[in-house]
């Protein structure tokens, strides 16, 4: 039988060969490494001047928008970023990743200990002050976040040309977010998780040129427009000017005016008429989109207040769509206004408007022809088109009326030259590919031949099964005015 062996006890010496360090002295040495250094350094610088632009803001000492971006975003972004390297360097040194790494004592805090009390409610007392500031940054964060500045001026490159065309809206007053997030929390959430998204686009180059539209994944209309515009509303008619010149005739503006029945819900008849009638809520206008601009409509359904649906196609159209085509949408207030903040400028309506305000010189033989010569020109970049137009077309002008005239009218030139040139700057990025006619207008029929405008579903071809279709008269939109 085996005689029971008595266990075997370390030496006294032996078993305190760890080191046993107080609590104060774990803490005290576990951000002693380069890496806690580093953290305990980046905390405070960030965390101080955080405080210090906080203050700034919020007294309007600093208005800057770009500081704004360094306050809110970079500076808490240190400030965090340091705090978790000090535990990392804790736990790392723990762990002996570094020389004379702390013993294995547990962390004990005795509060019958008048230092230890002092330690903790210094430490409750900081940590309450620093949530009081960090509430204030995220508040402030949060708005500078909702702000137009950083939707459109942050990711310069990318949003220049949106934010240019923004600023000059009929909508420069309203916030970005009004219409692209509206009110609620789950939009909210939804438009950053896709700014999420954007922002890696932005920072891998992986975004496209020119910025597709329409929007995807866009709040409904009738959640963000109608907050200001009413569809019940009656508006009746309203008249419309157009203003054209041709190059024949670059002095005698021929003006058509033309009466929009724009409609709404008539307090005489109590009926929906008009073009606003597309949005009543008494009607629901469904459409077939064949193509990712809304430009080719295939079947349309129409369900009307009493109830009725009638469904039209094209003869002849495909039974089964093309993979990712037939996606069926709903008609609001953007499938006609589908520019309604972000509008560019239509080539021939900006150099006409110029002609007709005489910021270009119809008085100059062939300025009007020029003018289209000089904005077509395919520059390599914005700074180019700054350094070429007006020389181009004082060029321009010397090859068709000679040298001594372009020098005699030459203010003339320059002072048209210039109002070229603040078109082109409004309207053209080579960088994003955007250029005359990118984004065009579905309000209307002036760009029917490219598929946009009304005659995408008014074109006298969708049919019903009876034989009924959706007419293209003119009368329907608009007369002559009274």
């Amino acid at each position: 039988m085996a005689e029971n062996l008595p266990l075997e006890k370390k030496p006294a010496e032996e078993a305190e060969t760890e080191p046993r360090l107080t609590w104060q002295e774990q803490v005290g040495l576990s951000w002693k490494t380069p890496m806690g250094l580093f953290g305990v350094a980046l905390t405070t610088i960030c965390f101080t001047l955080l405080i210090l632009g906080l203050f700034a803001h919020m007294t309007g000492l600093i208005e800057n928008h770009y500081a704004a971006i360094v306050t809110f975003l970079v500076f808490p972004a240190g400030v965090l970023f340091g705090l978790i390297l000090i535990p990392v360097s804790f736990y790392l040194r723990r762990k002996r990743w570094f020389k004379n790494s702390l013993g294995k004592a547990f962390l004990i805090i005795d509060f019958s200990k008048k230092i230890h009390r002092r330690t903790v409610f210094l430490c409750l007392v900081l940590s309450v002050i620093n949530l009081t500031i960090f509430a204030l940054v995220i508040y402030e964060a949060y708005h500078f976040t909702e702000s137009d500045f950083f939707c459109g001026a942050v990711c310069h490159t990318v949003m220049d040309p949106e934010y240019t065309a923004y600023q000059r809206s009929p909508h420069a007053k309203v916030g970005c977010v009004q219409c692209h997030i509206g009110s609620g929390a789950e939009w909210y959430v939804k438009a950053k998780l896709s700014g999420l998204r954007q922002v890696k686009a932005v920072l891998d180059g992986s975004y496209r040129t020119p910025i597709p539209a329409p929007v995807e994944h866009l709040r409904p209309a009738r959640d963000t427009c109608e907050a200001c515009h009413w569809p019940e509303k009656f508006h009746g008619k309203r008249t419309k000017q157009f203003i054209s010149f041709s190059n024949d005739n670059q002095k005698d503006a021929s003006i058509q005016e033309v009466a929009l029945h724009i409609g709404g819900r008539n307090p005489y008849t109590d009926t929906f008429e008009g073009i606003h009638w597309h949005v009543s809520k008494d009607v629901k206008v469904e459409y077939q989109s064949l193509d990712n601009t809304r430009t080719a409509i295939g079947k349309i359904k129409v369900t009307k207040p009493n109830g009725i649906t009638e469904e039209y196609e094209v003869p002849g159209g495909s039974e089964e769509p093309k993979e990712g085509e037939g996606v069926w949408r709903t008609m609001d207030c953007i499938d006609c206004h589908n520019r309604p903040t972000h509008v560019y400028e239509n080539l021939s309506e900006k150099i006409d408007l110029g002609l007709y305000s005489k910021k270009i010189n119809p008085d100059l033989p062939g300025i009007r022809e020029d003018s289209f010569t000089v904005m077509q020109t395919a520059y390599t970049s914005r700074e180019e088109a700054q350094e070429q137009i007006v020389e181009d077309l004082v060029t321009l002008q010397a090859k068709r009326n000679g040298d001594a005239f372009a020098k005699e009218h030459e203010a003339a030139l320059i002072t048209s030259g210039k109002y070229l040139l603040e078109a082109y700057l409004g309207n053209v990025w080579p960088d994003m590919k955007v250029t005359w006619g990118t984004y065009k207008g579905h309000n209307g029929h002036q760009d029917e031949a490219d598929g946009y405008g009304c005659f995408r579903c008014h074109d006298d071809t969708h049919v019903t099964k009876f034989g009924k279709t959706i007419s293209q008269s003119c009368d329907l939109c608009h007369d002559e005015p009274q």
